[in-house]
C-alpha cells in the first residue's frame, strides 16, 4: 500500500512536514508506505541512488538469521541515515527510571499495592517524566522486563528519543498522546495502547492536558500475538486492528536534542536537524496502535473461570515454550454468565508475575476501594493472592444470573521472572503498606457439621 500525505511549509525556519495522520491495517503485516510519490524504490533495497537524494538504510530488530515468521526489518529511505543523527554524547541524568538487574530495598515478601500517584507539578517531558515501579531479568541478557509509570506535563520540543535496551508500550491512562515516530504518527488515548520496538527514533506530545500512565519496557522478544490453539481463527485480539502509520517526515534544520537509552543509561547529543526524516518505509518492523476495547473475549459459558492467560493481547516468547518473558493481559468488559460458579479471580499461586494497572473503572476481584485507576498492585512468584473480602462476600452470594462488567480495563504485565520493587515505589507515600494483610479479613466459614450443596 502506498500512502502520500501533504506537506506544509512553516515560515519561520525550514520545515517541511508529512502531519496528516494514517494507518495500515494488520499485525506483523509486510508494509510499504511513501510520503512522497516515487521515494519508495521498486524491485530494490538499496539502489545506487535513491530518488529525491535519500538514503537507504535497513533497521533489523532481529538476527539477520532469524527464522522467517520470526525476522524483522525494515528499510527506510531518509533524509540523512541515522549515522549523521549521532553527535558527541555525554551521560545525563536519567532520573527515576531503571533498568534490571539493579539494586532495590528489602522488603518482606507480600503482595503490595500502590493509590494513584498525583502528576507532578514540575515540568516533565516524556523522558523526565518515567518512574520505574519493578523491574526484573536483565537487559543486557535480553531477557525480562521493567514496568513503569510515565507522567508528562510538556510535550517534548526538538527533543528526541529512542531505547536500546527494550521494547516499550504505552498503556494511557490519563490523557491522550501523539507519538511522533521515524515510521510516522501515532496517536493514543486511555482504551488503547501504543508499541515502539526497541531503536525507533520517537517525540512525544500531549494532546491536551497533563498525561499518566503506565510503560512496560520489554528487555527480550518482541511482543507478538498469541496462538489460539483450539480457539480457532477468531476472537481475542484479531490482526486487522492493530494499525501502523504511514510514512510522515521532517525535513527541519534547527538545533535538536537526541536522547539514547542504552545500557541503562540515558545518553544526549546535540544536533541542528530533526531525526524523524524517514520519507518512504517498507518492512515488518514497524511501531503500532491496538484499541483494546476492540478485544474480543472469550470465556466459559457453563461453569467455573478461565484461566487469566484467556485474555492475552500480546506475548513476548521466551526460549522455554509456553512460558513468556512476558505476557500482556487485559480484563475489559464482559459478560459473566457461568452456573453454579465463583465468577471473579479465584484465590491463586503461580510461577509467573504480575504487575497490575487499572485503566479505568473497577476491577471485579478488587471491589473494595483500594485499587483505583492509575494505581498499581505486584502479585509476585509463588505468593498468595485473589479477591478481597468483599469481592469474595458479594460473589458467593450474587444471584448468578447473567451479568455484564461494563466500563472497566485492567491490565497485567505478567512475567517468568520475580519482580524487585524500586526504591521509587517502596518510599512512595502511595504505598499502601496495610494491603499485604488483606487476606487477613477473609472469615472462616468452615462447618464439619454442614452438609455440601448438591
Amino acid at each position: 500500500m502506498n500512502v502520500q500525505n501533504p506537506a506544509v511549509q512553516a515560515s519561520d525556519r525550514k520545515l517541511e512536514s508529512a502531519i496528516a495522520t494514517g494507518y495500515m491495517s494488520g499485525f506483523g503485516n509486510g508494509f510499504e508506505t511513501e510520503a512522497l510519490p516515487g521515494a519508495l524504490p521498486l524491485g530494490r533495497n538499496s539502489p545506487q541512488k535513491c530518488a529525491y537524494g535519500l538514503y537507504a538504510e535497513q533497521l533489523s530488530g532481529s538476527p539477520f538469521t532469524a527464522p522467517r515468521t520470526t525476522n524483522e526489518r525494515s528499510w527506510l529511505y531518509r533524509i540523512r541515515p541515522t549515522v549523521v543523527h549521532f553527535g558527541d554524547f555525554q551521560p545525563v541524568d536519567i532520573g527515576l527510571w531503571q533498568t534490571a538487574p539493579v539494586a532495590t530495598p528489602d522488603l518482606p515478601i507480600a503482595p503490595y499495592r500502590w493509590d494513584p500517584i498525583p502528576i507532578p507539578a514540575e515540568s516533565l517531558s516524556f523522558v523526565e517524566g518515567v518512574r520505574t515501579m519493578t523491574t526484573c531479568g536483565d537487559a543486557g541478557a535480553q531477557a525480562g522486563m521493567g514496568a513503569h509509570l510515565y507522567f508528562i506535563t510538556r510535550s517534548m520540543k526538538d527533543e528526541y528519543f529512542y531505547n536500546s535496551d527494550g521494547e516499550m508500550v504505552f498503556v494511557p491512562q490519563q490523557g491522550s498522546l501523539r507519538v511522533w515516530t521515524e515510521f510516522g504518527i501515532i496517536d493514543i488515548e486511555p482504551g488503547e495502547i501504543a508499541v515502539i520496538p526497541r531503536g525507533v527514533k520517537i517525540r512525544v506530545e500531549l494532546r491536551g492536558g497533563p498525561a499518566r500512565g503506565y510503560l512496560c519496557e520489554n528487555y527480550g522478544g518482541s511482543f507478538s500475538l498469541p496462538e489460539r490453539g483450539p480457539i480457532g481463527a477468531n476472537c481475542l485480539a484479531n490482526p486487522r486492528d492493530f494499525l501502523t502509520p504511514v510514512a510522515a517526515y521532517e525535513d527541519r534544520d534547527a538545533p535538536s536534542k537526541m536522547f539514547v537509552k542504552w545500557g541503562g543509561k540515558l545518553w544526549a547529543c546535540d544536533l541542528g536537524h530533526s531525526p524523524l526524516d524517514v520519507v518512504a518505509w517498507h518492512g515488518n518492523y514497524a511501531p503500532y496502535k491496538y484499541d483494546l476495547r476492540k478485544y474480543s473475549p472469550v470465556g466459559p459459558i457453563l461453569f467455573d473461570h478461565a484461566d487469566p492467560s484467556i485474555f492475552t493481547v500480546l506475548t513476548s516468547p521466551s526460549e522455554t515454550p509456553g512460558t513468556a518473558n512476558i505476557d500482556f493481559v487485559i480484563f475489559s468488559d464482559r459478560w459473566l454468565v457461568a452456573e453454579n460458579t465463583f465468577r471473579p479471580p479465584w484465590y491463586h499461586m503461580n510461577v509467573m508475575s504480575e504487575f497490575m494497572g487499572l485503566v479505568y473503572g473497577v476491577y471485579d476481584a478488587k471491589t473494595g476501594g483500594g485499587f483505583q485507576p492509575g494505581g498499581a498492585s505486584l502479585h509476585n512468584m509463588m505468593l498468595p493472592h485473589g479477591p478481597d473480602m468483599d469481592a469474595f462476600e458479594r460473589a458467593s452470594n450474587a444471584e448468578l444470573k447473567p451479568h455484564k462488567l461494563e466500563g472497566t480495563l485492567a491490565f497485567m504485565f505478567e512475567t517468568r521472572f520475580p519482580q524487585k520493587v524500586s526504591q521509587f515505589a517502596a518510599e512512595n507515600p502511595a504505598f499502601q503498606k496495610s494491603y499485604a494483610g488483606y487476606g487477613k479479613a477473609l472469615k472462616k466459614y468452615f462447618d464439619p457439621k454442614v452438609p455440601a450443596p448438591k
